[in-house]
Order: C-alpha cells, then sequence, then structure tokens
C-alpha cells in the first residue's frame, strides 16, 4: 500500500514536512491501517534543542504532517474510497495543539500512531501520539479543514 502522502496530487505534495516534491523536506510517510495512520522517522543530529534531544519544533512539524494524512484516509475511508482517488481529499491545519509529555532523544526511531476522532465534509479532528522506544514523549490534536482552492496550484 502507498503511504497516503504519495496520494496526493502533485500540486499538493510540496509540503516542507510529507511532500513528496520537496527535496529538502522531511518525506514524511503515513500508511493506513484499520482505522489508524502509522508513521516513523527518525531524527538527524542538527535536529537538536539540546545535546542529545529533539527540537520541539521538529515534533509538533511531524504531528502536523502525520495528522493531515491521517485526516485524508479518514476522509476518503468514511466515504468508502480508495486513497487517491478523485476528488482529491488534502487537508491543512486549522489548530494544532501539542502537549509534550517527556523529552524526546535524538537518534532513536519515532513511532507517530494518528486516529481520526471526527470526520465531517470538510473537517477532521485528528489525535497524534509520538512515542521513543515505545515510551510516549508528545501528543498532538489537530484540527484539519480541505485545502482551500487558493492554496492550490492548478
Amino acid at each position: 500500500m502507498p503511504a497516503i502522502q504519495d496520494t496526493y496530487p502533485d500540486d499538493l505534495g510540496h509540503c516542507y514536512g510529507c511532500g513528496k516534491n520537496n527535496p529538502h523536506g522531511h518525506r514524511l510517510k503515513s500508511y493506513w491501517h484499520d482505522g489508524e495512520a502509522l508513521a516513523r522517522f527518525t531524527p538527524e543530529p542538527y535536529h537538536v534543542a539540546v545535546p542529545g534531544f529533539v527540537y520541539g519544533g521538529m515534533i509538533a512539524s511531524l504531528i502536523d504532517c502525520h495528522a493531515t494524512g491521517t485526516a485524508s484516509a479518514a476522509a476518503y475511508a468514511a466515504e468508502g474510497r480508495e486513497l487517491g482517488t478523485p476528488p482529491h481529499r488534502r487537508f491543512v491545519t486549522a489548530n494544532l495543539n501539542v502537549d509534550y509529555l517527556a523529552p524526546t532523544p535524538i537518534g532513536v526511531e519515532l513511532e507517530l500512531r494518528g486516529r481520526a476522532v471526527e470526520v465531517k465534509p470538510r473537517k477532521v479532528v485528528v489525535e497524534v501520539t509520538v512515542s521513543a522506544g515505545g515510551k510516549p514523549c508528545a501528543r498532538g490534536r489537530a484540527v484539519l479543514v480541505l485545502t482551500p482552492d487558493a492554496m492550490r496550484q492548478s
């Protein structure tokens, strides 16, 4: 199964955090299975806040991008459609709240798990947990809305 982000149309694949068309970004890949999205990401040494620990903004950006992917997959699932089929269900963040539960170590693969807790035609609410070595480090809740036409290139 392709990553959720790889099903986005090209004009919506430039995100710094998850865009398949952004060679300088993180290129986060989220996978949908049984009502949950899963992603894995290993922060690099330059993602540092203080020696040994990940910068909080990096954690927020991972939650943000994983939440948008989760919203997309949940919207398709709610409509009974396959990922990537037109009309495209690509979301952007309207609100993001992050709780940092524990310092996140550098060099450890992070696991992100996302679930939609509310799915409406133009809005999805997603909760994401970030874990390192099986221990929760951060939790986020995001309100996502369908990408406005003004943000589309075509």
